[in-house]
């Protein structure tokens, strides 16, 4: 079998380490399954992200959905990040990490009031608009509120972001954004809404994208519309290419961020404007992993099982997206034959396996693996079905580690109980 090597996570002496930390030495404290980070390699990625741009003016809003452990987020603010957030909860973990309410961004395509009502009172950038009854809601609520509200609106270029369906966010048949015609419409009337500020136009055409057309279609598309609000007299400020940029889970062909600079630059720098990206996964995706001990392993007649104690509440994607995660041993050993193996959890669903008919090193109970680019899209996911705990988080800071989440306690799954 391959076996996935980089700067965060790499073996040395038949020993996966994450930086200088073996896995082991995290496990020892921690249990399994255990979620583990790079600090380093988030750090890295933000850098490379930012310096491929460095040629225009813009801002990094890191999208917090991605990942949203408080300490995560707070590495990238302390980067120069600012914080793009999904809903009242995202806003509140982007505080508690240190965000500026001016380097927030409000995005979801269904704002509850509270939420609107939140983002206006704390003088959030801006409120990200995604139909004309948002529009009209927030300029309501502004009005009691006796302010004026920043929005800009998603529009949807109807481009094809080639990305799985679940995650395709670009197309008129998705549930996102404001169709162009609308969008024209809504910006012409901002003379009659009184307590709204048009600020900019937004896109976000899907995730884990791996081809650099659709985003290269999709800006020239709503440039035209931006050049052309301006040229009546809107007072446009930013446009935000936003996220969605794919990265390298198995075999996939991943452009470099640089290539995406050298074609999107020269189309962004006629716009004379401020320039938004909101990276989530491409940020975290790779520097993340989750271990998992073996429990058993059996055979039947035409399969092989190895069974851990992670599970699809622990990570959901490959059950819901039938994401591809590649996965392979904490230790090597020699001489040691390749199986072909279905790797599954505990749970009692069918859906609950991390790789079907997967080869992998034949490996016995008590042995640990480890499920790789689980930073982006893992955590959050995670939920208490069978009433299992969520796992611990851990960050890695070269040859020293942090548990900064605890596994949960059974207290945990009952806190808010009561018996009649």
């Amino acid at each position: 079998m391959k076996y996935l090597e980089s700067d965060a996570f790499s073996y040395k002496n038949s020993q996966l380490y994450c930086e200088e930390v073996p896995i082991k030495d995290i496990i020892e404290k921690a249990g399994t399954p255990v979620y583990i980070y790079s600090k380093n390699f988030l750090l890295n990625r933000y850098k490379e992200f930012s310096e491929a741009f460095k040629e225009i003016n813009h801002i990094i809003f890191y999208s917090t959905k991605a990942n949203f452990n408080l300490n995560v987020i707070k590495i990238f603010l302390q980067a120069g990040s600012g914080a793009d957030v999904n809903s009242e909860g995202e806003l509140f973990r982007a505080l508690k990490a240190g965000a500026d309410t001016r380097k927030i961004i409000l995005s979801g395509v269904g704002k509850t009031a509270n939420e609107i009502k939140l983002g206006i009172e704390k003088d959030l950038l801006m409120i990200k608009a995604e139909s004309a009854d948002e529009i009209y809601l927030i300029n309501e609520i502004a009005k009691s509120l006796n302010k004026i509200a920043p929005v800009a609106l998603r529009v949807n270029p109807d481009v094809n972001p080639q990305t799985h369906p679940y995650i395709s966010t670009g197309l008129a048949e998705n549930k996102f954004g404001i169709d162009t015609a609308t969008a024209l419409k809504l910006f012409r009337e901002e003379k009659k809404l009184k307590n709204i500020k048009f600020t900019g136009i937004d896109m976000h055409i899907g995730s884990q994208i791996t081809g650099m057309e659709p985003f290269i279609e999709a800006v020239e598309k709503l440039s035209e519309i931006f050049l052309k609000l301006k040229s009546e007299g809107l007072n446009l400020k930013h446009f935000d290419v936003g996220g969605g940029i794919g990265v390298k889970y198995n075999e996939e062909e991943i452009f470099p961020i640089q290539e995406l600079a050298k074609g999107l630059i020269p189309k962004l720098k006629k716009l004379n404007c401020e320039i938004f990206f909101e990276p989530g996964r491409f940020l975290t995706a790779n520097g993340g992993i989750l271990a998992t001990q073996v429990v058993y392993t059996k055979s039947t007649k035409i399969k092989n099982f190895i069974i851990v104690d992670a599970a699809m509440n622990d990570l959901l994607r490959p059950s819901i997206y039938r994401a591809y995660h590649h996965i392979q041993p904490i230790e090597l050993k020699r001489n040691e034959e390749d199986i072909n193996a279905d790797i599954v959890g505990p749970v009692c669903e069918s859906g609950d396996y991390f790789a079907k008919d997967r080869k992998i090193i034949k490996v016995e109970k008590g042995d640990y693996l480890s499920i790789m680019s689980a930073g982006a899209y893992g955590m959050v996911m995670a939920s208490n079905y069978n009433a299992r705990r969520r796992p611990p988080e851990v960050l890695v800071d070269g040859n020293k580690f942090s548990i900064i989440r605890s596994r949960e306690t059974f207290e945990h799954l009952i806190y808010d109980e009561k018996i009649m």
